[in-house]
């Protein structure tokens, strides 16, 4: 499982497990936040495209789904 702080995620590098119409690297865009600041929602962007996608942050955590970084 992949430590990650919520805070931490924009700008972060992502790459997927098993990519999906050629989209294998992706950067948080944008982070969305309750009125606490509590991160709950991040948006990935994939590279090649420049497809976005809104995802729980928790997704992350998954290492069989994604790694850290661009691979």
């Amino acid at each position: 499982m992949n430590r990650i702080n919520p805070r931490k995620l924009l700008l972060s590098k992502w790459t997927a497990a098993t990519p999906e119409h050629r989209e294998k690297h992706f950067l948080v865009t944008q982070l969305f936040c309750d009125e606490e600041g509590t991160v709950l929602d991040i948006e990935l962007q994939a590279v090649l495209t420049q497809r976005t996608q809104r995802m729980p942050w928790q997704c992350l955590k998954d290492m069989h789904t994604w790694a850290i970084g661009w691979k």
